[in-house]
Parts: C-alpha cells; structure tokens; sequence
C-alpha cells in the first residue's frame, strides 16, 4: 500500500490516506508521522487516527499537555493532517470522547450481530454531527455463515448485503473492508454502482440473521 501511495503522482488529491497512530505521546506521535509523511512521500495525511484507545487513562495521556493530540492539532495546523480521529470499542469511553468535540471522527466497531452503537454512540455522533467510521462489518466473517437457527433453505446473505445495512445508518459515512483478493473488494464495490438501503424486507432478514449469529458465533472479539 505504501508503495501504490507512493506513486499515485498527480492523482494523490483523488485518494484519502489514512494511518494509525500507535503512541500517546506528543514526542511519539510526532515521530510516527514524520515517519508515514516520508515512507509515503506526501507532505500531509488525510486522516490520523489513534489506535486501540481502549482505557480512560489512554485518552487523558492523548489529550494531556505532553501528549498526542497536541502533536496532531499543531500537525493539522501546519496543514500536514486533515482529520484527526480515534478507534475504540470502549462504548461509555466513545461517548465521553465524542462529548468533547476534541476530535474530527470517531471509529467504532458496528455490524448486525453487535448494534449497542445504535443506541449509544451514532445518535450521539448526529447529534454532534461528527462522522462514524466502522469496522468489523461482516463480525469477522461470521455473517456470511449459517447457523443452527436458520430458517429452512436459508442462504446467508452476501458480503455488500452487510457493508449496505451499515452504511444505510444516516450516522455511518465510512464503513472499513478487509477483503481478501481482488475478487472479493471488486465483489464488495458493486453497491457503489447500485447504491440504495436496504428495503424494510431486506433489512428485517439481515437483523434476524444477526441476531442468530450472535448467539451462536461465540463472544465477539
């Protein structure tokens, strides 16, 4: 990936780089950006987000004096970050961070099998009008399998039936992929060219399927 990015010339503008930041410091951040900035040769990244924030005592070290976030708001400043964002599956920590208005987006985990979000961090998100980036849309695949519930000629639906249902919540704009080959990702982008939620029908099979998959997937990592 660092690579393609590297050679994307005039067509870098057109494409949305982000990373993930690992330290809570302001020494540590600086360091790890000015290390993608030059590994990936462009003079700014379009969103930084802090990884696996999953402690209270993490996100007070991001926003204290030494720490991370200034790093990146005097980064952003300086024109070399865009956004600025979090990933957490901390839903009560989530809400705290997004209450503080200190970020540009907030990254949760959001699919069929796991909806708490739903009722916690994406009104939350709208009300503030802060932008939701998901992962795990397919529950580590588990979607796409059947369970013991399944209704009589039952086929679990495909992998762009499951990132659709999530990008139809209002409070979702980015949903993550992980595909494994070119197939798949080709396979994943064709709701771009055929764009619609989910009809009532539709959406009602896809939560039932969900909610079968999570009493029988075992404990969502």
């Amino acid at each position: 990936m660092a690579a393609a990015a590297r050679e994307l010339g005039s067509r870098r503008r057109d494409v949305m780089i982000a990373i993930q930041l690992e330290s809570r410091d302001k020494e540590g951040a600086q360091q790890e950006l000015a290390q993608n900035l030059s590994r990936l040769r462009t003079g700014h990244i379009d969103v930084v987000t802090f990884y696996y924030v999953e402690h209270r005592g993490e996100w007070e070290e991001i926003v204290g004096a030494k720490g991370a976030l200034p790093a990146m708001k005097q980064a952003q400043e300086q024109g070399a970050v865009r956004l600025i964002g979090l990933t957490t599956h901390q839903r009560q920590l989530g809400e705290e961070i997004l209450r503080s208005r200190e970020l540009d987006l907030l990254m949760v985990r959001y699919n069929a099998a796991h909806r708490s979000a739903e009722t916690s961090l994406l009104p939350i998100a709208q009300e503030l009008e802060t932008p939701i980036v998901t992962f795990t849309s397919l529950r580590w695949k588990a979607l796409l399998h059947s369970t013991p519930e399944d209704p009589p000629d039952f086929k679990p639906p495909s992998a762009p039936d499951w990132y659709r249902l999530v990008l139809s919540n209002s409070a979702v704009s980015v949903a993550l992929m992980a595909p494994d080959n070119r197939n798949e990702l080709q396979d994943n982008l064709t709701l771009l060219a055929d764009w619609r939620p989910p009809t009532q029908q539709e959406r009602e099979a896809l939560l039932q399927h969900g909610e079968r998959v999570r009493r029988h997937a075992g404990r969502f990592p």
